[in-house]
C-alpha cells in the first residue's frame, strides 16, 4: 500500500514513511493512494469479529505484510490493548429510547486517543528497533492527545516526546496526566496560548524539512496517518453492534454521531464510508464551529478567536484533517486540494467550490452545541439512564436527543463517546451532577509535576528547536557511549 500527499507535490511513501512523517514535505497530509473496497462478504465476515480483531484486519489491509508480517502485527496490537480496563477494549452501552453510546475511553488516560496512540507507539517501536533509530515526537494538545501520547511512549529508550499544552485551557486532570510523568524521555511545555496558537511553532519547525530529517522528528497528532487508520475500526465496530442484520439486501444504514475538534475522527469515518461501510455521519462540535459552517454553508474560515467551552478538547479553530476530507471527496484531486489549502493558509478564509460543498453535505450532517445544551444533555442523560457523559460525548448525545424529540429518528444511531466523565469534574458539576473520581485520578493531585513555561513574547519556535537539538545531541552521546 502506497501513500500520497493530499497536495500532490511529495514523493509517495509506504506505511513506514507515512508513520514517521507527520506532514508531507509539501505541507499536505498522507492518504492511501487507493482505498480498498469492502464487499458484502467481507462485511459479513467482519461482523463476527471482536473490536481487537477488526483493528488487526484493517491494519493488515493498510500496512502491508511485507512491512509487518501478520504474526508480528497481531502481537503488536494485542500488546497495545493489554492495559485497557475493559476486556472488549471498547464497549457499546444501550440506553433508553434508542440511545447507543460507544465508549472509546477504556484506556489508561480515559480518552479515545489511547486506542490509536497505543497501536501507533507499538508500530513505531517495531520499526525503530529494526532500524536502530531514535525519534523525537512533537505533539500539540488541546487536552487528551498529549496524555495519551505520553502514556504510549513514556520510558522508551529510542523515543523522546515533547508535548505543548495550552496552560489553563484544558481540565486540571488532563494537565496533571501530562505534568506528573517524570520519565527522562518526556518533556512537557505549558504554553501561554490556546491550542491553535501552540500549533504554530510546531508547524514552523516541521516546515524546515532539513531540520526534521536531521533530528528524526515526527508528530503523533491526528495529522499522523496511523492514528486515522486505527480510528476507522470503531466505525466498523459501531456498525456491526447497531445494525439489525448484515444478511439483508441492501445493507441497513447506521448513523454515527462524531464529536470532533481537529477532524481526525471524522476523517476516519469518511474513509470507512468511502470503503463501502453503510454509515451516514453526523458531526457534533462545540461553539468553535468551523466544521459546522463548512458542512452547512461551505464556509471554511476562521473566527476572530477560539472560544473557551466545557468541551475543551474540541476548542480548535483549525481542523487540519478537513484537508484529508476535501481530498477524499474531490476524487483524490491534489491540485484542487493544494489550491484550497494554500488559499486558506494565506487568507484564513475559504469558500468551498459548489461541487465539493455538495459532496461534503451529502456525506456529513452537522450540529454546533452550546455549553448550556451540553450541561442540559448531561443532566438529562443522568436523569433518564443514571449515566454520566463527558461534555464532548454530550455534544453527540445532544444531536441524538434533537433527532428523537422531533420524531426524525428512523435509522439506528450510535453516538461516539471520546472521553470519560471522570476527566471533567468541572463540567459534571456545572451540569448539577456529582463527579465520580477513580482513586488513580485522585492520586494525581499529590504527585510531583514538571512543566517548562512558554511565555507570551518568547520565541516559541526557537525554544522548540533548541530543545530538539539538545535531545539529538544527548542521543548521539548515548550511541557513542552506550554504557553511560
Amino acid at each position: 500500500m502506497w501513500y500520497t500527499s493530499t497536495r500532490g507535490m511529495a514523493p509517495r511513501v509506504n506505511f513506514e514513511g507515512a508513520l514517521f512523517s507527520g506532514y508531507a514535505p509539501d505541507g499536505g497530509l498522507y492518504m492511501p493512494e487507493e482505498l480498498p473496497k469492502v464487499d458484502k462478504e467481507t462485511l459479513r465476515h467482519w461482523s463476527t469479529l471482536s473490536y481487537r480483531s477488526l483493528v488487526k484486519e484493517l491494519c493488515a489491509l493498510f500496512i502491508g505484510l511485507e512491512l509487518i508480517p501478520r504474526h508480528d502485527l497481531n502481537e503488536l496490537i494485542d500488546q497495545a490493548f493489554s492495559r485497557f480496563r475493559h476486556r472488549d477494549v471498547v464497549h457499546l452501552c444501550k440506553l433508553k429510547n434508542g440511545l447507543n453510546i460507544l465508549e472509546l475511553w477504556h484506556g489508561v488516560t480515559y480518552a479515545f486517543k489511547d486506542l490509536s496512540l497505543s497501536c501507533t507507539a507499538q508500530f513505531l517501536q517495531y520499526f525503530l528497533e529494526k532500524r536502530k533509530k531514535h525519534v523525537t515526537i512533537v505533539v500539540g494538545t488541546s487536552g487528551d492527545t498529549g496524555s495519551a501520547a505520553i502514556e504510549s511512549v513514556q520510558g522508551s529508550k529510542n523515543v523522546d516526546i515533547i508535548v505543548l499544552l495550552p496552560k489553563g485551557h484544558c481540565s486540571k486532570i488532563q494537565e496533571l496526566q501530562m505534568t506528573t510523568v517524570l520519565k527522562e524521555n518526556v518533556h512537557v511545555f505549558g504554553v501561554e496560548g490556546n491550542s491553535d496558537e501552540l500549533d504554530e511553532p510546531i508547524k514552523a519547525v516541521f516546515a524546515d524539512v532539513a531540520f526534521v530529517q536531521r533530528h528524526n522528528l515526527m508528530s503523533l497528532n491526528s495529522i499522523n496517518w496511523s492514528r486515522v487508520l486505527v480510528q476507522m475500526a470503531h466505525y466498523f465496530f459501531a456498525y456491526f453492534q447497531c445494525t439489525p442484520s448484515v444478511d439483508v439486501h441492501p445493507l441497513p444504514t447506521v448513523e454515527v454521531v462524531v464529536p470532533t475538534g481537529a477532524g481526525g475522527n471524522l476523517a476516519a469515518g469518511c474513509i470507512a464510508q468511502k470503503m463501502g461501510l453503510p454509515i451516514c455521519l453526523a458531526v457534533a462540535v462545540n461553539r468553535n464551529n468551523i466544521i459546522h459552517r463548512t458542512v452547512q454553508k461551505g464556509d471554511f474560515s476562521l473566527c476572530e478567536a477560539v472560544k473557551t467551552t466545557l468541551a475543551s478538547a474540541m476548542d480548535i479553530q483549525v481542523p487540519y484533517n478537513m484537508e484529508r476530507i476535501f481530498w477524499l471527496l474531490s476524487g483524490s484531486d491534489s491540485q484542487t486540494t493544494r489550491a484550497l489549502m494554500e488559499q486558506f493558509e494565506r487568507t484564513q478564509s475559504l469558500h468551498l467550490p459548489k461541487d465539493l460543498h455538495s459532496k461534503l453535505s451529502e456525506a456529513v450532517t452537522s450540529e454546533s452545541v452550546s455549553d448550556e445544551a451540553i450541561t442540559q444533555t448531561m443532566a438529562r442523560c443522568w436523569e433518564e439512564n443514571q449515566y454520566l457523559l463527558c461534555p464532548h460525548s454530550a455534544t453527540a448525545v445532544n444531536y441524538h436527543y434533537q433527532q428523537t424529540d422531533s420524531g426524525q429518528s428512523s435509522i439506528p444511531r450510535c453516538c461516539l463517546a471520546p472521553a470519560s466523565a471522570v476527566k471533567f469534574p468541572e463540567a459534571v458539576q456545572a451540569a448539577g451532577l456529582t463527579p465520580e473520581t477513580p482513586t488513580e485520578i485522585l492520586a494525581l493531585e499529590h504527585k510531583e509535576t514538571r512543566c517548562i513555561p512558554m511565555r507570551r513574547g518568547e520565541d516559541w519556535t526557537q525554544m522548540l528547536r533548541d530543545t530538539i537539538e539538545g535531545l539529538s545531541q544527548r542521543w548521539k552521546g548515548c550511541v557513542v557511549n552506550p554504557s553511560e
